[in-house]
């Protein structure tokens, strides 16, 4: 796994993680890349303080699917919302303490 300097992005197994946050929330998101094209994305929210439910989203704007207290949880459905492993999923050090 390939970490920047900042630990908040990371690549795998040909899918890009992004950790940020905005002023209300803590946002992981996931791209999925397939030969330079995009094949999905998949975002997974909590807010700022970092205490409540995760949000899986399919992008950072898109509706709720599901919450989680578990960040496993979380990265299940965010892996199947791209057709692949939760072990696939790179995760940024600055996102690792996300979840209850």
């Amino acid at each position: 796994m390939s970490d920047t300097d900042d630990n908040r992005s990371a690549t795998e197994n040909g899918i890009d993680a992004t950790y940020r946050e905005t002023e209300r929330e803590r946002l992981l998101e996931f791209t999925a890349q397939s030969d330079s094209s995009a094949r999905g994305t998949a975002v997974i929210a909590q807010n700022r303080e970092g205490y409540a439910m995760l949000k899986v989203r399919p992008t950072v704007d898109g509706d709720e699917l599901e919450r989680y207290y578990g960040f496993d949880m979380a990265l299940d459905h965010a892996a199947e919302l791209l057709g692949v492993s939760p072990h696939d999923l790179p995760v940024p050090d600055g996102a690792e303490d996300m979840g209850m």
